[in-house]
């Protein structure tokens, strides 16, 4: 399930550096993986061609370490389990794979605003108040009282 925290995390560890950590971390084996090539196509318009090659409309040809901060955000929640992401790096167009990734295993992340999550239903627990909620009426009632 995926759970939020808002707001400064106490005693955690929180990954908020994310360009500087993925582009000193990632594995060219991250990027052979389904999951991420169809996150890359989709929150950066962009085709992986190879580990180390990524095609842009816009940039051409790139590394990985040119990807957008928010999709290495999400290869790193992904790839990264033991770390907590600042997703406040992630533009609303992450939040689907964020969902998605919620719904393999329980992942915590860290959010300083309220990510618009796709308008069907959901259910994540808001980790400040342990909160279930279902849909963004509920998310803003419940994320309002920590931002």
């Amino acid at each position: 399930m995926l759970k939020i925290y808002f707001g400064e995390m106490e005693n955690v560890k929180v990954l908020h550096n994310v360009e500087t950590y993925f582009d000193n971390q990632y594995q060219y084996s991250w990027l052979e993986d389904p999951f991420v090539v169809d996150l890359i196509k989709t929150v950066d318009r962009s085709i992986v061609e190879s580990p180390e090659c990524i095609k842009s409309p816009v940039l051409r040809q790139i590394p990985p370490t040119r990807l957008s901060g928010g999709t290495k955000a999400v290869i790193l929640m992904k790839y990264c389990p033991e770390r907590v992401v600042n997703a406040s790096n992630c533009g609303n167009n992450c939040a689907e794979w964020i969902l998605k990734l919620g719904t393999e295993r329980d992942l915590i992340i860290n959010l300083h605003h309220i990510m618009e999550f796709p308008k069907e239903r959901f259910e994540i627990e808001v980790l400040n108040g342990h909160t279930i909620v279902h849909d963004m009426k509920e998310m803003v009632e419940s994320a309002i009282d920590y931002l």
